[in-house]
């Protein structure tokens, strides 16, 4: 892996700033009724995308690392990337209107879905779909009753993240950042975004059974508020709300974050940096990230986004993107092309380990069960977000 150059690239990228930024917060209790494309056609020329840094690499970060020129080579497809620092600002972006498609995390492509932005696919068309990990496909933040919306990606934990020189114990439970007596207390990081509260809700499923949460994501109004009172109880001991892994890392490095949330890439980069960090997802579990390749409904360049979502889905590709950005890819055969270990890091193919995870989904109002439209929608995790950090 390359990381430590991705981040001195990844620096250099300016951020769109939508925090908070539009979009449908899912009210609907049912997608729009759309046509997935039927076939491939000839390549349109061009094809416009919103990323994640890394995910796009062309040579101009690492000149070793380019899979984007041999795309365009082989396609007639020419890219132009966009990379976005949050899934606010990819949202903000797609409605735009500008571009094909968007690499979108669970708490982007609901939101996507039900406003009508992005198109169901014909996995039919996706010649690697087949290969990609069951467990994948057809998930709650991808599908809706049975249509798949996208080609999955890549995915990972929020790992509990801990300096050892701080906390020489390995922590079994999130209480870490919880606890306002924490031996972390006044240097704890947390992700800064309304989906953090899932983090809350993921505590107080454990710990206070009388809430009867069950799905972290699909909160009645009593689990919702009792998930902003821990966050609010949490706030003074806050150190760092993080959008930019970058800057995380570099409190980590510092010093000054002892404890707290961060991606697996975030621990391994401040590792090779010298900061004495570790990871663990501890007894609760954790909350996760699954990203899905998803076409616009508008996209001007169709058959161009079709035929990247075929190059990206490729095992060599795969194994490309996965180690330079640091995450499990979602073919398991790109396992037979990656750096020895690296698929055992990062628990690719461990249905366990997916297990223990709560990937990002986005809140709706209806629940999803017999409790009907009752549940919180995004659109107010949003504004209690802002309430929380003050």
């Amino acid at each position: 892996m390359r990381l430590m150059r991705l981040v001195s690239a990844a620096a250099l990228v300016l951020a769109v700033g939508a925090c908070g930024a539009g979009g449908s917060t899912g009210k609907q209790a049912a997608a729009p009724h759309l046509t997935a494309q039927q076939e491939i056609g000839a390549s349109e020329g061009r094809l416009n995308l919103v990323i994640w840094a890394g995910y796009a690499e062309d040579g101009s970060t690492d000149k070793s690392v380019d899979w984007v020129h041999a795309f365009e080579r082989k396609t007639g497809c020419q890219v132009n990337a966009k990379v976005a620092d949050t899934s606010d600002s990819m949202v903000a972006l797609m409605n735009s209107g500008q571009y094909d498609g968007v690499s979108a995390s669970g708490d982007a492509s609901l939101r996507l879905i039900y406003s009508g932005t992005v198109a169901p696919v014909n996995t039919n068309l996706l010649r690697n779909y087949a290969d990609v990990a069951p467990y994948l496909r057809d998930q709650p933040y991808n599908s809706v009753k049975g249509q798949m919306y996208g080609m999955p990606h890549g995915y990972g934990a929020n790992y509990l993240t801990y300096r050892t020189d701080k906390i020489p114990q390995k922590p079994t439970s999130w209480s870490i950042v919880w606890d306002k007596n924490s031996p972390a207390a006044d240097h704890v990081v947390d992700y800064d975004s309304p989906i953090y509260i899932a983090d809350a809700a993921l505590y107080l499923k454990a710990h206070r059974p009388d809430l009867k949460i069950t799905d972290v994501y699909e909160l009645t109004q009593e689990q919702f508020d009792a998930a902003v009172d821990l966050l609010k109880q949490q706030r003074p001991n806050i150190n760092q709300y993080w959008s930019n892994y970058l800057d995380e890392i570099q409190s980590f490095k510092a010093g000054d974050n002892y404890a707290g949330t961060a991606w697996q890439v975030t621990a391994n980069l401040a590792k090779s940096e010298g900061a004495p960090v570790a990871t663990t997802i501890p007894e609760e579990g954790a909350t996760g990230w699954s990203d899905t390749w998803m076409i616009a409904t508008r996209a001007e360049h169709p058959n161009c986004m079709y035929k990247w979502m075929n190059w990206i889905s490729a095992p060599k590709i795969q194994a490309a993107v996965a180690q330079w950005f640091g995450e499990a890819p979602a073919n398991p055969k790109a396992c037979q092309y990656a750096a020895k270990g690296f698929c055992s890091d990062f628990h690719v193919g461990d249905v366990d380990f997916y297990r223990r995870l709560a990937f990002w989904k986005t809140p709706v109002a209806d629940c999803g069960d017999s409790r009907g439209a009752v549940c919180v929608d995004y659109s107010k995790w949003t504004e209690l977000w802002s309430q929380i950090k003050g």
